[in-house]
């Protein structure tokens, strides 16, 4: 197969750095977005293997800035073939303990950047889609969403709501792109463990993250990586659709 042309947001920290890496480490050229960690994001672009990789910058709650970092990623690698939504971030706001105007500006904040953000990065990158020449690799969408969705985010409503809308967008959209070839699948973690590039912002994952799941431990980012690149395959066009929970049994549904 062609090397294929990757965006990934939010790929300078976590899962989206262990998701970059897969790609990279498959032969295919990847766009490392970021909002505001240059510096990561250029460290992982000069570790990846292969050549032809780029950073783009945007803050996905700005959607001119969205626009003109999708048009970026497809002038530097040439096209884009596979999107995945990755970026997002939660804002603490428990109903009991914040103000009105927090709430709203919680909710506000939230929903643009794990929401809205990303529906406008995939329309944007559908358009390069749709301009690939004949015989080009079969594109495909993957969002990261969140077992928050299904088990709730007491501390953080808008984001359990705004992943279970990153949900319902990939379901709707994948039945309104088969048409055109185009897959859309999404994956659902729980807890993945820190690692030196995004454990100053997280908190770190305990005996009690750990004691969620019967095998007694958190995810770790490649895993997470490793069902992205799985579900961006050609292989699995017919898990168009699906929501793929990878939460380590912590919750059944």
């Amino acid at each position: 197969m062609s090397v294929r042309k990757i965006l990934v947001t939010g790929a300078s920290r976590g899962v989206g750095r262990a998701v970059a890496a897969a790609f990279a480490a498959n032969g295919d050229r990847v766009a490392v977005h970021h909002r505001d960690s240059a510096d990561l994001a250029e460290s992982l672009r000069a570790e990846l293997p292969g050549s032809g990789h780029v950073v783009v910058q945007a803050d996905l709650a700005d959607p001119a800035a969205v626009a003109a970092m999708t048009d970026a990623a497809a002038d530097g690698l040439g096209g884009i073939d596979v999107l995945v939504n990755n970026a997002g971030q939660a804002y603490p706001h428990p109903i009991t303990e914040v103000s009105y105007e927090q709430w709203q500006q919680a909710w506000a904040r939230t929903l643009a950047v794990n929401l809205t953000g990303p529906a406008n990065v995939t329309w944007c990158a559908v358009r390069h889609m749709l301009a690939r020449p004949e015989g080009a690799p079969p594109a495909r969408i993957v969002n990261v969403g969140s077992r928050g969705a299904y088990r709730g985010e007491a501390g953080q409503p808008a984001y359990g709501a705004a992943k279970a809308g990153l949900h319902a967008m990939g379901q709707s959209l994948a039945v309104a792109l088969a048409p055109y070839g185009i897959a859309v699948a999404t994956v659902a973690p729980g807890y993945v463990l820190e690692d030196p590039s995004n454990a100053s912002y997280k908190v770190p994952r305990g005996a009690e993250h750990a004691a969620q799941s019967p095998f007694g431990r958190v995810a770790r980012p490649e895993e997470v990586a490793a069902a992205v690149l799985w579900l961006a395959s050609p292989e699995a066009e017919w898990a168009s659709g699906a929501v793929l929970d990878l939460n380590g049994a912590s919750h059944l549904r």
